[in-house]
């Protein structure tokens, strides 16, 4: 007996060469190491892919039956009740838009068209919906990613010094911040700000996405400021940036005061481990400390609350689009659902359902950049 436990006499030990005691691993062992992160990864991408694929269908059906179910007739809608009550005019728009057909023909001949990228025409506009949403998505997803910047940079920002200065009056001035931002209902902060900053002391412009008569930059991206700068329109780049900022503000006024709850929460949670303390008694920079052992655990709940935060910025931009009359995919779900255009709002309720499914990948994906265990999982 040598002493040691049974428990432990038997190790894993790399194959050794016979000739010249070599114990590091055979090249089938070195090779085949590298490649399970990557083989995992793919697995994780797959199975939110599918299931994304699987909520794309789910989408698509429950959107067309609670277009079925909106009471009104579209006939007399978009008719008028004059033309409506003529029988050739009202047989003559339902063969025109397939509203002669059973709800399964009409159903699976919907898909089919969506499958080749036809949304159908618009009833309100005559234009394809297709074409309808390639204007106004651009215009949204501008707005939306302006509010949500602002919204990270200062709700992370103010939630990490509220949680550093916990109990002071730096943590209670935030905290009143962050529940008036909650509390305050944003088309009322929309009416106040479009007053008051823009019209009585003409701070920031507003009303457009650019000033009357300016010329539209060239069509790249679909977003003002991003194609004004490819075409080096400075003026126009400019102009674009002013009247977003203040849309912008008022959109995130509400997400600020989430994420600074919920990221002030994280922190605090983070901050009462132990390895943050023996940090701590190491004698490390508190800045060291919070941005090395703090951030990156605390992040997988603010990343949650981002990505949820984004995408009910893109389906919560009614009012404030028709407040400051930015021509974007609320206005135009908003006129679509007055009007009871039935394949323009599908048409917006499929690329709503479809960037939420892509904004739950991204979250995902980011959960396995930050923790890598959870990709294995």
């Amino acid at each position: 007996m040598d002493g040691r436990p049974r428990g432990h006499q038997l190790t894993t030990t790399a194959p050794r060469d016979a000739g010249t005691g070599d114990t590091s691993p055979g090249p089938g062992v070195a090779a085949a190491r590298p490649r399970r992160p990557r083989r995992a990864l793919l697995r994780f991408v797959a199975r939110r892919l599918a299931a994304g694929l699987l909520l794309c269908i789910g989408v698509t059906l429950v959107s067309f039956l609670l277009t079925q179910a909106v009471p009104g007739d579209p006939v007399t809608a978009n008719l008028g009740q004059r033309a409506s009550e003529d029988p050739d005019a009202v047989a003559a728009f339902r063969a025109a838009n397939g509203l002669d057909k059973s709800l399964p023909e009409q159903y699976l001949t919907y898909v089919g068209n969506l499958l080749t990228g036809d949304f159908g025409t618009s009833q309100q506009t005559r234009n394809p919906v297709a074409s309808d949403l390639a204007e106004k998505v651009p215009a949204t997803m501008e707005l939306a990613l302006a509010a949500i910047l602002v919204a990270v940079v200062l709700g992370v920002g103010f939630g990490i010094v509220a949680a550093l200065y916990r109990d002071r009056w730096p943590d209670q001035v935030l905290r009143v911040l962050s529940l008036s931002g909650v509390s305050v209902p944003t088309f009322w902060l929309a009416l106040i700000a479009y007053y008051w900053i823009s019209f009585k002391l003409d701070l920031l412009p507003a009303g457009g996405r650019l000033s009357p008569g300016a010329p539209t930059p060239p069509q790249v991206t679909g977003f003002y400021t991003v194609d004004s700068l490819l075409a080096g329109d400075w003026a126009t780049f400019g102009d674009a940036v002013s009247r977003l900022v203040l849309p912008a503000l008022v959109l995130a006024s509400f997400t600020v005061g989430v994420l600074l709850r919920f990221t002030r929460a994280a922190v605090l949670e983070v901050l009462g481990d132990e390895y943050v303390r023996a940090a701590r008694a190491k004698g490390l920079p508190e800045l060291t400390v919070v941005r090395r052992h703090v951030l990156r655990p605390a992040l997988l709940s603010v990343v949650t609350v981002t990505g949820v935060a984004f995408a009910g910025l893109l389906s919560g931009t009614v009012l404030v689009e028709q407040i400051f009359g930015w021509r974007g995919l609320g206005a135009y779900a908003y006129t679509s659902a007055l009007a009871l255009d039935l394949p323009a709002i599908m048409g917006v309720s499929v690329v709503v359902a479809v960037i939420y499914i892509l904004i739950n990948l991204v979250v995902d994906l980011l959960y396995g950049v930050i923790d890598p265990r959870l990709r294995l999982s």
